[in-house]
């Protein structure tokens, strides 16, 4: 693919940028709310070479210095490979991880990323989404990746809705460990909308009786995917990797003061099911994935 780009015009690739709002609401067993404000980075992953011939400030999986990088390694790798093998194309993981749960990906099949990249090599990405499409830019899946400060993974398959919205959707059971304040006896309800000008993404924790235990919502407008706007939005959300990270951490504090119920991450190893790069905890009672 070639970019239709000009010298200061705005390029026509699919990848993009999006300046967010994070919003998080505990409703159970107590109220906590707090919202900030970042950017993600849409990538079609067969954009990637391009992307790194046309912009000065990001690079994929390069050695040299990029202020943003986006590497393979850092998400969904499967087969797992064992320690020290080469790092898979992220693409051809993820087909093979839906593969296994009867979903064929074709190879002209187009697969975009919401994600945050490597901001001076550091990164760290609670929840990723992945957006599958044909050739035709009918929607075929889409895919959750969630992780936790223990370096572990799982993704999610989440299939469109039935009500004929064009939104995924669905309620899958939890089953990994995200939040010392959050069961694993918890659900996840996926609502994503498929991106475009606006950006409008929901996982709410609900508990078996169907209550919501935690909102969240991310919603964003589109910016081009330009050096230009790159260094606009790290003027105003510098160093966004490391602002989430701390942020986490703020109100995981702010929760412990409220003494909120905590959950250990080694209480229950039998409930966190099919987790990638699974925790040391995890070693000896983590089920096959599957």
């Amino acid at each position: 693919m070639t970019s239709n780009a000009t010298p200061g015009s705005v390029p026509r690739w699919r990848s993009c940028l999006y300046e967010c709002s994070v919003l998080h609401e505990r409703r159970i067993p107590q109220r906590h709310r707090f919202q900030y404000r970042i950017f993600m980075m849409l990538l079609d992953l067969d954009e990637l070479p391009l992307l790194e011939r046309s912009l000065r400030t990001f690079g994929h999986q390069v050695a040299g210095f990029r202020l943003y990088q986006f590497r393979d390694a850092d998400h969904l790798q499967y087969p797992p490979p064992a320690r020290g093998a080469s790092t898979i194309p992220l693409r051809l993981a993820l087909c093979a991880w839906l593969a296994d749960r009867g979903i064929a990906i074709s190879a002209d099949a187009r697969i975009r990323l919401l994600t945050l990249p490597r901001v001076l090599g550091y990164v760290f990405n609670p929840v990723s989404f992945y957006f599958i499409h044909d050739a035709t830019g009918q929607p075929i899946t889409a895919v959750v990746e969630v992780q936790n400060t223990f370096g572990e993974l799982k993704p999610y398959v989440v299939p469109i809705d039935a009500d004929g919205s064009g939104r995924f959707r669905c309620v899958v059971p939890k089953e990994f460990y995200v939040s010392p304040f959050s069961g694993l006896d918890l659900r996840f309800d996926f609502r994503l909308q498929d991106p475009g000008e606006h950006l409008a993404i929901g996982v709410n924790d609900l508990d078996g009786s169907g209550a919501t235990h935690l909102i969240s919502t991310l919603t964003g407008t589109r910016r081009p995917l330009t050096d230009r706007d790159l260094l606009a939005l790290t003027a105003k959300h510098p160093l966004v990797t490391l602002r989430v990270i701390t942020l986490i951490h703020w109100h995981a504090l702010r929760l412990w003061l409220k003494r909120l119920p905590w959950h250990r991450k080694t209480d229950h190893p039998e409930q966190q099911r099919n987790v990638l790069r699974p925790h040391a905890s995890l070693a000896s009672t983590t089920p096959p994935i599957s």
